[in-house]
């Protein structure tokens, strides 16, 4: 057996049947190995950047590791913004890279560079294969590496030579890290901060699925603490029906009013939050003076226990009141950010995947989705622009029974917009709300907060935060990927648009023409 053929094959018997990728030279024995293991689905993507992506959403969704496979050490660069976003998701993910054969290393070729230095600045594990002997080994251990501290990137690198040489034979898979139980002590802590009045519990990571919504719910009925979850959750599910709970700001100062006047803040899942960026007389730590912060549950930890722990403890009769379905329709009329945030809500399919790459548009899409359909929703965790388009195309392979709605940003879409290519090809289920402002609108925001100056319009700065002249026409675009589309200026249109995308099979792209903000 070849050594590419018992890597994949070990892969299957493990269960990580699906490999986002974009092979070159030294990966071409794995991708014959797709015609001896049938069983592995190979998704060919037209850049890294969009095969990461889509191995993070995949896993966000499927709960344990999707595999990616890219070309040497600019292969790995080019995906590497993805990767760090499933960095930041804790995000169990194998990234196989393919490497020169081991005899072509010491004449320095073209394509020759540190593939394991690239590697360990987003992975939590990095091994070189050295043998075709230990190649399955080496691959069960890394896909049992990716279950470790809640989630992480493990990197093996493939030379050539181990997968095309014989030798090779199927290794049976090693057990999965299984996250920390609750501590007693911490259930106390957090059962003690939360009956005094003005408790915050901050829910993050683990602790936004389904049933540890429920159990943060119970708490909360009980005793009047808050709930806020982190600014941009690797997956929570929410809408009506669910417990609310509201978003904490993007803006740091938004966020300190949110927090101000919080007597504790109990952290489930997430980390202690802190702004994204640091600004002039702006504290870069949000936790307010005289808060005290409880460590319930660590991103490592049975968040969804813990919290059951607690709800036990201090709410055992508590019934939650859950969000209403409640998303009206928006009135007609030109389109705007709030309408066309509303408009998704109204028509947002029971049990769909949100993924929310809509930057400025972020704070009014999330409390319209609190009272939409009940969904689950995926965010840009890692702060790296370009995870939209390939996060819908992971989640929409991970779960081919729910439908995926995109909302998009113009200018991050641009980044990855060759998803659109993958996701023609597979046939998959998303619509993708694509808002058109012909401008990076965040930066205008932020060219004032920081202190460069007013929101730039005209002149050498304002032309580095337009997308104007010329425009993209996403329209042309995503035909010309294969991707159905439309151009929409009203909220009627954009309604029967959305009705248009939902009500047939594939992929669609609706692009959505609003004023620019900032």
């Amino acid at each position: 057996m070849r050594g590419a053929e018992a890597l994949v094959g070990s892969l299957v018997d493990a269960g990580v049947d699906v490999c986002f990728m974009n092979p070159g030279t030294s990966e071409m024995h794995f991708v014959q190995a797709l015609d001896s293991v049938p069983e592995m689905r190979g998704v060919l993507t037209l850049f890294e950047g969009v095969a990461t992506g889509a191995a993070d959403a995949y896993a966000r969704l499927a709960g344990g590791p999707a595999a990616v496979l890219l070309h040497l050490g600019p292969g790995l660069g080019n995906g590497m913004a993805n990767l760090h976003n499933a960095r930041r998701a804790g995000t169990p993910l194998l990234c196989v890279v393919g490497a020169h054969a081991t005899s072509h290393v010491r004449h320095d070729a073209p394509l020759e560079s540190d593939i394991s230095a690239l590697a360990r600045t987003v992975s939590g594990w990095v091994h070189v294969c050295g043998d075709v002997r230990d190649v399955a080994d080496d691959a069960m251990r890394a896909v049992a590496a990716t279950s470790e501290r809640g989630g992480q990137v493990a990197t093996l690198v493939l030379p050539a030579d181990v997968s095309w040489s014989e030798g090779g034979a199927l290794a049976p898979a090693l057990p999965a890290a299984a996250p920390f139980p609750p501590a007693p002590s911490r259930v106390a802590s957090a059962a003690k901060a939360v009956r005094e009045p003005g408790a915050v519990i901050l829910l993050g990571g683990p602790a936004l699925t389904a049933e540890a919504m429920d159990a943060a719910g119970r708490v909360a009925a009980a005793t009047g603490a808050r709930l806020l979850t982190e600014t941009f959750p690797r997956r929570w599910d929410t809408g009506a029906g669910r417990p609310r709970a509201d978003k904490l700001a993007y803006f740091a100062e938004q966020a300190l009013e949110q927090l101000d006047g919080a007597s504790s803040l109990v952290l489930a899942g997430a980390r202690s939050p802190v702004s994204f960026f640091g600004y002039p007389g702006v504290p870069g730590d949000l936790v307010p003076e005289g808060c005290t912060v409880v460590g319930l549950a660590d991103a490592a930890s049975d968040a969804a226990a813990a919290l059951e722990a607690l709800a036990a403890e201090v709410a055992p009769e508590a019934v939650v009141d859950p969000a209403p379905w409640d998303a009206p329709e928006p009135a007609p009329g030109p389109l705007d950010v709030r309408s066309l945030c509303a408009a998704v809500a109204a028509t947002l399919p029971e049990d769909a995947i949100v993924v929310d790459e809509s930057l400025t548009a972020a704070a009014v899409l999330a409390p319209a989705l609190q009272t939409a359909a009940p969904h689950t929703q995926l965010a840009l965790t890692g702060g790296a622009i370009g995870q939209g388009p390939p996060a819908a195309l992971g989640a929409a392979i991970a779960a081919p029974d729910r439908p995926v709605v995109a909302v998009q940003a113009d200018g991050s879409a641009l980044y990855t917009l060759q998803a659109l290519w993958t996701q023609a090809r597979e046939q998959l289920d998303v619509t993708t709300v694509l808002i058109n402002n012909s401008a990076y609108a965040i930066l205008r925001v932020e060219l004032a907060r920081t202190g460069a100056g007013e929101a730039a319009h005209s002149g050498r700065a304002g032309r580095m935060l337009t997308l104007a002249d010329p425009t993209p026409d996403f329209v042309s675009l995503a035909t010309g990927y294969g991707v159905p589309a439309r151009r929409v200026e009203t909220t009627e249109d954009l309604l029967d648009a959305l009705r248009w995308a939902h009500g047939e099979p594939g992929p669609h792209l609706i692009e959505a023409i609003v004023p620019a903000l900032g």
